[in-house]
């Protein structure tokens, strides 16, 4: 019988379906729309920092592809990581790992959902197309990540920051310190959210070897959370100040700097929901950053 998993978001609707969409549904973790969201809103912000005002077409393209190439990652992901999902005790019931789904019903998953990215791919100019294809190498990497370093987040930061740079390619081929300076803020924004979300399996890591910014930062997860999230703020003020030099654009950051105190501040380091909780909360700090991005860029 597929299995739930005790962060499923939307329960009713996934429990109502047949058994082998729900486990292809879980498995492309439609059920956590979570994920999506913080994949796609650095794209929202490359468009609308980049003055994409009324770009409403583009920006829902940009979202369809954050659901099925996040699902197709997914996908992706649990494949690889098949053997070391069983030993932890949040991810053993995942379809691949718990066998209910198989390698090859996986693949062929992975490849569906790829071709509806390839879809959204091909309503973007061929510079952003080229922008776009170049995410697959860190892609295909990340899964291993968690094997050779401590910080995996890190990496997750690259990928999961992607769309910054598709957006504001499809948008002007110009002001390249100012989107430099959004993919790096977006990237250390990831980094701390996601050490976040590692607290949930810091014991179980430990046990099977599996390496996280939890658990390099042990005692100090709340210090270095916090600094990364800093970090972040730091560099998208800088990029606002680059794209307009004005105190009044840098004020446009100051709710999303709230809320990112707030997380630190409120973060319960054992991990229980209160983590999860403060993990999902960044979807509403994503678009936080929407709106001071389309205050600056459309000023």
């Amino acid at each position: 019988m597929s299995q739930i998993v005790p962060d499923t978001q939307h329960r009713g609707l996934v429990a109502a379906l047949p058994p082998t969409l729900r486990d292809l549904a879980l498995l492309a973790r439609f059920d956590r729309p979570i994920g999506w969201w913080l994949l796609f809103w650095p794209g929202a912000w490359g468009v609308l920092l980049a003055g994409g005002e009324g770009r409403w077409g583009l920006i829902a393209w940009l979202l369809l592809g954050a659901i099925v190439m996040r699902g197709a990652g997914c996908v992706y992901n649990d494949i690889v990581d098949a053997d070391i999902d069983r030993q932890v005790a949040r991810t053993a019931a995942r379809p691949v790992a718990s066998g209910r789904v198989s390698g090859k019903t996986a693949w062929a998953w992975l490849v569906a959902l790829c071709l509806v990215g390839l879809v959204v791919l091909l309503q973007l100019r061929w510079q952003a197309q080229l922008v776009a294809l170049g995410s697959l190498a860190p892609v295909a990497a990340y899964p291993f990540m968690k094997r050779i370093t401590w910080w995996p987040q890190a990496w997750l930061g690259l990928v999961f920051s992607w769309a910054a740079l598709v957006g504001w390619v499809e948008m002007r081929g110009d002001a390249l310190a100012t989107l430099a300076l959004l993919y790096a803020g977006s990237i250390a924004w990831v980094v701390g959210y996601d050490t976040i979300y590692a607290l949930q399996d810091r014991e179980d890591d430990a046990l099977v070897g599996v390496r996280s910014s939890a658990l390099r930062m042990g005692s100090h997860v709340r210090g270095g959370v916090g600094a990364f999230y800093v970090l972040a703020v730091l560099c998208w003020a800088g990029a606002f100040w680059l794209l307009r030099p004005d105190w009044l654009a840098l004020a446009a950051l100051l709710p999303m700097a709230l809320h990112l105190l707030w997380q630190v501040a409120t973060l319960n380091l054992s991990g229980e929901g209160n983590a999860l909780d403060r993990f999902r909360s960044n979807r509403f700090a994503g678009l936080l950053m929407t709106l001071a991005c389309w205050v600056v860029g459309n000023a």
